[in-house]
């Protein structure tokens, strides 16, 4: 209360002192009207609108940036996760975190009776196969020479088709085990990069299904991760250019908004957004923490924190100039303000006039925004 009955006071004594102004120019303050008022606008006199300031919409500087914390991320294609395609035991591992691998460098090994029982179903599976196309290939030729029966032929093709199928079935299963003999299981680095993290041990059991033994990652796919307050993410759109500050290697980046979450994370009201980076440089880490910056808004609508009059405790105005010269009370929705300048995310448009010093004139019971 007693900040109220402060601004007041302030107020009151701006008012006065503008009056005591008037009262010495050579028109006596008894000669200035009162504002003229109707249900939507205020007419001025042009004495009184002297002691106003106004400006368009958007002339007087870009919106505020909106600042955010953020953290280096791999992009989802960046990471490759491998785990044990059969149950068996890990025999060796042959990478260490931080290590650089090639593609096709052997990672893990493990023997898995499975893998032993899969690669047998596999040649039995090709000798199958192989005999039914035999037989197909006699029934052919019997047909063409006039001695065979065409429902023997159909019921050999009939066998190769399925013995096919089941030779295929059987290769896509034993593919998992990579290179190795019997129930030897080789685990591979599907393409070079750097090995994040290591989770297996020899002699341990490992199971499908089961959490990563390896993860390696290509170290120049990365991107930022920006934690966005929920009320400033209508400020924000692919494409929107950002500038990214790593203070682990003291470094200022150049980016653009690659795409913006969907879920508002219910702890802190926050929402991921992507950002793509123009030129990650050597030594930038995933985990490394950021501080985000972006672009102003996506009108670029901004107005002097004086412009904005709070009404009734919360509601945001502003006063427009009519074409007629009157002025009308018109609510908004502000975003984020710095440097003297509040964004405008709703209510007014570019090339508007508004009151941006001495809205306090035009209406007695609001309040300045700051």
């Amino acid at each position: 209360m007693s900040s109220i009955h402060s601004r007041r006071a302030t107020r009151a004594a701006t008012l006065a002192a503008i009056l005591l102004v008037a009262g010495c120019s050579e028109a006596p303050v008894a000669k200035i009207p009162a504002p003229v008022r109707d249900r939507q606008a205020t007419a001025l006199t042009p004495e009184q609108i002297g002691f106003l300031k106004i400006e368009e919409v958007g002339g007087g500087g870009d919106a505020p940036s909106a600042a955010a914390p953020g953290r280096v991320a791999y992009r989802p294609q960046a990471l490759s996760s491998l785990g044990a395609p059969f149950s068996g035991r890990i025999t060796s591992v042959s990478v260490r975190p931080g290590e650089r691998v090639k593609a096709g460098t052997p990672l893990v090994v493990l023997q898995s009776a499975d893998a032993s029982a899969a690669r047998a179903q596999l040649e039995q599976a090709t000798a199958r196969a192989s005999a039914a196309e035999d037989q197909l290939r006699r029934q052919t030729e019997m047909m063409a020479r006039g001695v065979g029966l065409e429902v023997e032929r159909v019921e050999a093709e009939a066998r190769a088709r399925e013995a096919r199928a089941e030779l295929e079935r059987t290769r896509r299963a034993i593919a998992f085990a990579g290179g190795g003999q019997g129930g030897e299981v080789i685990l591979r680095a599907p393409a070079a990069g750097v090995v994040v993290s290591v989770r297996a041990s020899a002699g341990a059991i490992a199971e499908p299904g089961g959490e990563p033994l390896v993860e390696v990652a290509d170290p120049g796919r990365v991107w930022v991760v920006a934690d966005v307050p929920e009320p400033d993410v209508a400020r924000i759109a692919p494409g929107q250019q950002v500038r990214v500050r790593v203070p682990a290697i003291d470094a200022t980046l150049d980016g653009t908004v690659d795409g913006v979450g969907s879920a508002v994370d219910a702890a802190s009201r926050r929402l991921p957004v992507y950002i793509a980076l123009k030129a990650p440089p050597a030594g930038l880490t995933p985990g490394m923490l950021t501080e985000v910056r972006f672009a102003g808004s996506r009108d670029g609508l901004s107005v002097p924190v004086s412009a904005v009059l709070i009404k009734d405790g919360h509601r945001r105005v502003v006063y427009l100039q009519r074409p007629d010269g009157r002025f009308e009370a018109r609510e908004v929705r502000t975003g984020r303000s710095s440097g003297g300048r509040v964004a405008i995310l709703e209510g007014v448009a570019a090339g508007d006039r508004i009151v941006v010093k001495g809205a306090l004139l035009l209406d007695g019971e609001a309040e300045l925004l700051l």
